[in-house]
């Protein structure tokens, strides 16, 4: 993990913004096409790019944002109820934010166990129902650049098994400045990448998401709109999958303003027991084999360990060959 003891000056550079939009967006089609080499590009210099995507309601927007306020007002030990047997699934309160997880947000029936764990025995409809809805969405957004991703490399046939190999997480995070005058040091959520396959990120109305560019660079995230702005990344679990082909940004929180901060994140993550595995069709000798097949549940022990935590690519000190 790179060090952030002294922030360096960050710009603010427009990442590709992508148009989801478009109702007739299908495989097969023109526009398909051209979204796809715009995804594939985007993806190749910066690892990740800005959907615009109006499914997700400005109403539901605002609903969801409500719900986070209310849902990160609840005494300590209600949301402490939020646990998980994966580890960073359930509740989690570290020094500048705090989080809570709903596992396979996309299905119902599991959105509602969520919330019954908050409030045993009676559950919250309202806000299962904006959480499924919201996580369902964006679950199609996430299929939808999976499968332009596969296809823009030739490898349609894997398409089917590498969409049914996941599952979704849905995370709430509540960020709080750091007590300093010090702009330089109010790091609220230090450099990673994420360890999953994709991460779609959406912040609340106070920005402070940055991605660390191919040449080193720090840039701001500035949504082009409130409520329709997120951002699609490349995980660990992905860039092995594509044998290195596509690479996981480097990000962080940088809190610059005194507001509490509100974001969320669908992470699709692979199910237990699959193997991460490069198919055949991306190593040649311009691209031979860069990472050890692995299963993701030990990517993510070995993550927890310190010499995981630590290393300046987990991915590489964990199954590069």
């Amino acid at each position: 993990m790179d060090s952030n003891s002294l922030l360096p000056r960050s710009d603010s550079i427009q990442l590709p913004v992508i148009d989801f939009s478009d109702q007739t967006l299908k495989p097969g089609t023109s526009e398909w096409d051209k979204v796809k080499a715009d995804v594939h590009k985007a993806l190749e210099d910066f690892g990740c790019f800005e959907a615009f995507f109006d499914k997700v309601s400005t109403e539901l927007d605002k609903s969801v944002f409500k719900a986070m306020e209310e849902l990160f007002d609840l005494p300590t030990e209600t949301k402490q109820r939020n646990v998980s047997s994966k580890p960073y699934h359930g509740y989690l309160s570290l020094k500048f934010h705090e989080s809570l997880g709903i596992d396979d947000a996309n299905v119902a029936e599991r959105v509602n166990d969520f919330t019954q764990q908050i409030w045993p025995g009676q559950g919250n409809k309202r806000i299962s129902e904006m959480m499924h809805v919201v996580s369902e969405q964006l679950t199609e957004l996430d299929v939808m650049v999976r499968r332009m991703i596969l296809e823009s490399f030739g490898i349609e046939k894997y398409i089917e098994e590498h969409l049914n190999s996941t599952n979704y997480l849905f995370r709430m995070i509540k960020y709080t400045t750091p007590p300093t005058e010090d702009v330089e040091t109010k790091l609220c959520l230090p450099s990673h990448t994420d360890k999953n396959i994709m991460s779609i990120l959406h912040q609340y109305q106070v920005d402070g998401l940055e991605i660390k560019t191919k040449d080193e660079k720090w840039i701001k995230v500035k949504p082009s709109h409130q409520h329709y702005s997120f951002i699609v990344m490349i995980g660990d679990s992905m860039c092995a999958f594509l044998n290195g082909r596509l690479s996981s940004p480097y990000h962080r929180v940088v809190m610059t303003a005194n507001q509490t901060r509100y974001s969320s994140a669908l992470f699709s993550t692979p199910k237990s027991g699959v193997i991460i595995d490069s198919p055949e069709e991306l190593i040649d000798e311009e691209h031979p084999r860069m990472f050890k097949s692995f299963e993701f549940n030990e990517f993510r022990d070995f993550y927890n360990t310190e010499a995981g935590f630590t290393a300046q690519s987990t991915l590489h000190a964990f199954c590069a060959l």
